[in-house]
């Protein structure tokens, strides 16, 4: 009877606390929620955020963050810009395509990435900023394409490559912004050396409308870019062809890229303009962007 009333005391009781739930009480973030912080911190940041700044944003101490911060790098889910962090492309990839940044879309720019191509028979590249860093979100290119440490990345920095400049040199803020974080990384021996040779380079685009790469991002690869405008002036990305240095350096080349960079400016406009006058469902104006 002793036995079987201990039985019954037990079941009456209340249960054990397990090691595993006292682990994830409020007060100890599990190894998860400390992972969903860091991610959650790098999602938000408009640049690459060292491990220090990281430790102060999401509270964690240096060492958890960079023990997590490892894992999160060889599963995709952040990843290494120098000493500094990024988010990882397989979050971009688990979320699947999500709407083109493009402005007027792929169905006005793209026909005029062909035509380059087809006048220059080059790689020809459409950007836009992303972070500090250039983002190839279109690329038009055939099978003798210049080899480039940014295929299979589609992301460049922006001091070395002729469309992160044409970017730096026509966004005030995404300079300013540049200028703090210092992340002139030396990439060739070409290379911009300096904040002061910069700011020349870039009064230079501003003065021409035209940037160029010599072999700066990577030996034997030259590029010539131009801002293509939105309809308040502003701009919204950059068109360039990247090819082999001696080609790259033929002064029609940039004329053609400039050229076309003005005729998508004009066709960017025009069907924003066009989209904005048609009138909606609900009877107001319509506006892709």
């Amino acid at each position: 009877m002793s036995r079987d009333g201990g039985r019954r005391k037990k079941r009456r009781g209340a249960p054990e606390e397990s090691p595993l739930s006292r682990q994830l009480t409020p007060d100890q973030p599990s190894s998860l929620e400390k992972a969903i912080t860091i991610i959650t911190s790098l999602s938000a940041a408009r640049q690459p955020m060292s491990l220090a700044e990281l430790s102060r944003r999401t509270g964690l101490p240096k060492t958890t963050a960079h023990r997590l911060l490892g894992v999160l790098c060889r599963r995709g889910f952040a990843r290494r810009i120098g000493i500094d962090y990024a988010v990882g492309d397989q979050l971009a990839t688990l979320a699947g395509p999500g709407p083109r940044t493009i402005p007027g879309g792929r169905r006005i720019v793209l026909p005029y990435m062909v035509r380059l191509y087809e006048l220059t028979r080059q790689t020809v590249n459409l950007a836009v900023a992303r972070g500090l860093e250039v983002a190839y979100v279109e690329r038009v290119y055939g099978h003798a394409r210049v080899s480039s440490p940014s295929d299979g990345l589609d992301r460049a920095p922006l001091h070395c490559t002729a469309t992160g400049k044409v970017l730096l040199a026509f966004n005030a803020e995404l300079n300013a912004t540049f200028r703090e974080a210092g992340a002139m990384r030396r990439m060739t021996r070409r290379t911009i050396p300096g904040p002061a040779a910069l700011d020349r380079e870039l009064h230079m685009v501003r003065r021409t409308g035209i940037a160029f790469s010599r072999e700066e991002f990577a030996e034997g690869v030259a590029c010539a870019a131009a801002p293509v405008f939105g309809p308040d002036g502003r701009i919204c990305m950059a068109v360039g062809v990247a090819g082999p240095s001696p080609i790259l350096a033929l002064p029609e080349v940039a004329g053609t890229v400039k050229k076309t960079a003005h005729a998508m400016s004009g066709a960017v406009s025009r069907s924003i303009a066009d989209t904005a006058a048609r009138p909606s469902r609900n009877g107001s104006s319509a506006c892709p962007l």
